[in-house]
This record gives structure tokens, C-alpha cells and sequence, in this order.
């Protein structure tokens, strides 16, 4: 019996040292093709991106943008007769987002609907391809706005009532100048002292 036992000892120690190889070969194979593609965004195979898991517990939005703007908080009022309408828009880079809440009210100070389009014009292209993000009628809104483009984002107001309307919005962010645009022309607002993105 003695005899036979040094072999099994033996033979057991090569089984453990062969499992604990493939053991560690498997789990750096998944380390390469799996676990650094989905959670580390590293891909050094080309085979993470084929399956489609590459960056996939990456945020798609940064939790932290700074930002080399100056912090502004703006307060506007627009005062619309009777069918008048008025645009007002900021700068905005990509990503950088914006606050804001606006009411329309009569001069006795009771709210009432007005047109509205909260739209974007991409900086470089026409502005008749501008894309609208939320219209409709209303008596006020209110929100978190991110820029999807570099360009003016803002909005456009229109009083359809027979009244003379008070639209006020108030915002904040980071952006560097304001437009109005309105029967008067184009007017720029600016802010803080304009500083090229880094």
C-alpha cells in the first residue's frame, strides 16, 4: 500500500499544477477579451468592440464638466403685444448645459399660454436646419438644458392672445453672451469675458 502511495501524491500535485494554469490562463483570457473592454474601456484584442461591450459601463454622460466659462445667471423679461414674437438664445459649446425656468404672465399678473420653441442652431450650418427640442403651447417651463452642438441654443416666444404678455426667464450656466433676436433686430448680450475651449 505504501508503495502505491508517493505515486497518487505525485500524480495529484501535476493535476493541481495543470488546473491552476488553465485556471489562470482562462481567467486572463477573460480578463483580455471581456473584463478590460466592458469596464475598463481597453481593448487591446479588437475583440471587445466585435462583441459590442467596449466602454460599456463607462458613463455616457461625464459626472464632472468643468468648464472655462465664467458662472452667469441671467434674468430677462420680454414684453409681447398682441400676436409679437421674440427670440432668445445663448452660447453654448457641446455638452455645456444650462438651468432655467420661464412664465408668461398679463400685466395683472396672471400666467397665460404663449407659442414656444426651445430650439438649437448648430454653429456652421443654416439656420433654418435648427432642431427643436420642445414646443408647444404653455404658461411657463422649466428645466435642465445640455447642448447636443457648439452653437446658439434658446428659445422662441410668440403671444397669440389679444393681452400684452410679460415672458421672464431666468437661467444659469456657463455661457459667455446671449442673443435677442426680434422685429428690432439682433442684438448680443455679453456676459463674461469669451475664452476659447480648451
Amino acid at each position: 500500500m505504501s508503495a502505491h502511495a508517493p505515486s497518487q501524491v505525485e500524480l495529484s500535485g501535476k493535476a493541481l499544477l495543470k488546473v491552476t494554469i488553465s485556471t489562470l490562463l482562462l481567467a486572463l483570457t477573460a480578463l483580455l477579451l471581456f473584463v478590460l473592454p466592458a469596464e475598463f474601456d481597453r481593448d487591446p484584442t479588437g475583440i471587445g468592440e466585435l462583441l459590442g461591450i467596449k466602454g460599456m459601463a463607462g458613463y455616457s454622460v461625464g459626472a464632472l464638466s468643468k468648464q472655462p466659462q465664467t458662472y452667469v445667471e441671467d434674468l430677462r423679461e420680454f414684453e409681447l403685444a398682441p400676436f409679437e414674437s421674440v427670440e432668445y438664445k445663448y452660447r453654448l459649446e457641446a455638452g455645456q448645459s444650462m438651468v432655467f425656468a420661464w412664465q408668461a404672465q398679463t400685466l395683472d399678473g396672471e400666467l397665460t399660454e404663449v407659442v414656444y420653441d426651445l430650439h438649437s442652431e448648430e454653429e456652421g450650418t443654416d439656420p433654418e436646419d435648427s432642431v427643436s427640442f420642445d414646443l408647444g403651447r404653455s404658461k411657463q417651463g422649466q428645466g435642465n438644458f445640455v447642448a447636443p452642438f457648439p452653437g446658439i441654443h434658446g428659445w422662441y416666444w410668440e403671444n397669440r392672445g389679444t393681452q400684452l404678455v410679460i415672458v421672464q426667464l431666468k437661467s444659469s450656466g456657463f455661457y459667455p453672451y446671449g442673443k435677442v433676436y426680434s422685429a428690432a433686430g439682433e442684438v448680443k448680450i455679453p456676459f463674461a469675458a469669451e475664452r476659447a475651449p480648451n
